[in-house]
């Protein structure tokens, strides 16, 4: 009898730990390399994030730089509408088609961290 319920204890504590253990394990490594989820490590986008956008700034940032192939859905464009394009994309992947023009035809726009600041900032309210 005793046989029987340590084999049973076996049993349990084997399935949990095939349940819970990749977890832990996985808890171990992220302590044990230092990784922190969802760290922005690139200088630039760290700084944009950090910084408070201004809108209508961005209005004139998006109007004069972006709004030639991004206009409305109305008129012939180049670039697909950006109308609530935060609800598709992340920050960080805005910034990042903004800068890298890696997207054929558009081409790699540098503004400064602000200016980047004030464009997502006007990005989120359309």
């Amino acid at each position: 009898m005793d046989n029987q319920l340590a084999d049973t204890k076996k049993e349990v504590l084997l399935q949990w730990l095939s349940l819970v253990g990749p977890a832990i394990l996985l808890v171990i490594l992220f302590i044990f390399l230092e990784v922190k989820p969802f760290q922005v490590s690139d200088p630039y986008s760290k700084n944009v994030l950090s910084l408070q956008g201004d809108p209508v700034k961005g209005k004139g940032i998006f109007q004069m730089n972006c709004a030639g192939c991004h206009a409305s859905p109305m008129k012939s464009q180049v670039g697909p509408s950006l109308d609530k394009i935060s609800q598709h994309k992340s920050d960080l992947g805005i910034i990042n088609q903004v800068v890298s023009g890696q997207t054929p035809p558009m081409p790699q726009f540098q503004p400064n961290e602000q200016e980047m600041a004030d464009l997502l900032s006007y990005l989120k309210k359309i």
